[in-house]
């Protein structure tokens, strides 16, 4: 279907083109033919002018054209060679005689009236303008017919062409029917060999598939026995490794034993030999505390010597009678008056506690 749009397409693009080459070819016909009717009618109108201000008769020099008909070149001819569209005379002159030419007709009898209007002009100027001026129309009346003719001719090429154009078009759009069903049976040749490359492809597709199918089977049980042999040796290896694990554990266990039974060992004898220096602190101690017992009661004796010495001395020495002041105790002595002289009160209170070095327990009370 694709293909017969773009023929159908295709053929409406060679037919708009068609027409507007057409369309084109008629507007230039227009204009040319638009353009000898204005020229034609250029040929026909007098021009006005002032009559106080006459002009002098102008001759056109232009070159007939070579591909106007013979009748228009003809015309063009006779106007340059009898001095332009006037005939040679001046334009109020010949004004005055259309006039009186229209006037009556072209009859001769205008020929007295026309003196009247043209004093300046002889009887025999005025009869050769008047052969001038029938001969004007005779040639304008053949142009005018040469027009129709070559419009007649135009228009019977035109349809000419049109009809060959639509022949062609006929035997174009013949041809490319022929194509399009050569082009359809074309397609349906080729549609059957898609479809059957189209099978082909599927069938090997389906194989290869199929091949493919196999294979991952075949790779998914290899991978399958890959898999249960490397669970088999992981388990191995778990083992082995487990097993490795309880021997370390059962010798660092044993380690941990010989280490706790040594370190009971060492402590058992730091308590003996601490028991051991105990007591020979003990008794060493003991060997002081007799000495000093016995050299406290050695300075007791001596004390109570002493004592006993210094009681006899002093009844030795006193053999007087002394009164008894017993208020004496409490007064203060003179070498105790001097120093509070020179002592300050101070802000200490009386001392609530003394510290001593620590005495063991043992020695307490000796």
């Amino acid at each position: 279907m694709s293909e017969v749009e773009i023929s159908i397409n295709t053929l409406k693009e060679e037919q708009r083109s068609c027409f507007e080459e057409f369309l084109k070819e008629e507007r230039t016909c227009k204009q040319e033919i638009t353009a000898y009717e204005k020229k034609i009618e250029n040929w026909n109108v007098a021009l006005k002018s002032n009559p106080k201000l006459p002009t002098a008769p102008t001759v056109k020099t232009k070159p007939p054209d070579k591909d106007l008909p013979a009748e228009v070149r003809a015309l063009e001819a006779f106007l340059q060679k009898t001095g332009g569209p006037y005939g040679g005379w001046d334009q109020y002159d010949h004004q005055a005689f259309l006039k009186v030419w229209t006037k009556h007709s072209g009859r001769p009898s205008y020929r007295k009236e026309a003196k009247l209007y043209l004093p300046g002009k002889t009887v025999e100027e005025i009869e050769q303008h008047e052969d001038w001026h029938q001969e004007l129309i005779h040639l304008q009346d053949r142009k005018r017919e040469a027009i129709q003719r070559w419009k007649a001719s135009k228009h019977q090429e035109r349809q000419t062409r049109i009809q060959i154009q639509e022949e062609t078009e006929e035997a174009e759009r013949r041809g490319k029917e022929a194509k399009s069903q050569t082009q359809q049976h074309r397609t349906e040749d080729e549609r059957r060999e898609a479809a059957r490359r189209l099978e082909e492809w599927r069938e090997e597709k389906k194989r290869k598939e199929e091949q493919q199918e196999e294979q991952r089977l075949a790779e998914e049980i290899q991978n399958r026995k890959k898999a249960k042999e490397e669970r088999r040796r992981q388990l191995e290896v778990k083992l082995t490794i487990e097993e490795q694990l309880r021997l370390k554990r059962e010798e660092e266990e044993e380690q941990g034993r010989r280490k706790r039974e040594e370190e009971q060992r060492e402590l058992e004898e730091r308590r003996r030999e601490a028991t051991k220096g105990i007591k020979r602190f003990t008794e060493r101690d003991l060997h002081k505390v007799e000495a000093k017992l016995h050299e406290k009661q050695l300075r007791e004796k001596e004390e109570k010597e002493r004592q006993k010495r210094i009681t006899v001395q002093l009844k030795e020495k006193v053999d007087g009678h002394v009164s008894r002041d017993p208020s004496r105790l409490t007064r203060p002595t003179r070498g105790w008056q001097e120093r509070m002289k020179h002592v300050r009160p101070s802000g200490g209170g009386p001392v609530l506690q003394m510290f001593h070095r620590a005495v063991p327990t043992w020695r307490q009370g000796l």
